[in-house]
């Protein structure tokens, strides 16, 4: 049964903050996207790189789901696919309820594991002003929400194109909420 379907795909083999689209992308098990800036065994993001390299990548892959640009582009920001730095735009999945160890087939042979949310950062605001508190802010509890995208593991290489359908696969329970990555 299909959950969602991706709409589009991007890349960059540069640390830059939006990526390319594509009209497909490959996903290489256990090391990511393809021509990614961030393929491989170990972390890639420069502020993880610096922490401790020996890290294991757990954001090899950015998913956001298209309805956060619906609701940016309503809220008055210019925003497409991509932009944010994902490498899968989705539609029809709630991305940010799943929870960890959530597996998505994505087309006919890749898969990703979640891994954990997106943790924003401040570059979201030399993009547009005003971004970062669109994509972070606080419930009405007073807990932490981010809402840009989850991140994820190939567990099965594949290529992904817009308009592939999307599997969700929930882990046993107890599930464990998602947190930052």
């Amino acid at each position: 049964m299909t959950d969602g379907r991706v709409t589009a795909v991007s890349r960059s083999a540069t640390h830059t903050f939006g990526k390319t689209t594509e009209p497909a992308i490959r996903l290489l098990t256990g090391l990511g996207v393809e021509g990614d800036a961030h393929l491989g065994v170990t972390v890639k993001h420069r502020s993880r790189v610096a922490q401790d390299p020996t890290q294991p990548n757990l954001r090899q892959v950015h998913l956001i789901q298209a309805e956060l640009h619906d609701e940016l582009r309503a809220a008055g920001f210019s925003v497409a696919a991509g932009e944010l730095g994902e490498n899968v735009t989705t539609r029809g999945v709630d991305l940010l309820g799943l929870p960890v160890g959530t597996l998505l087939r994505l087309g006919r042979d890749a898969v990703v594991e979640v891994t954990g949310l997106r943790n924003p950062c401040g570059q979201i605001e030399g993009f547009q002003t005003g971004l970062l508190k669109q994509v972070v802010g606080r419930n009405e509890n007073g807990e932490l929400v981010r809402r840009a995208g989850v991140m994820g593991v190939v567990v099965a290489g594949g290529e992904v194109r817009p308009d592939d359908p999307i599997e969700v696969e929930r882990p046993p329970l107890p599930h464990r909420r998602l947190d930052r990555v």
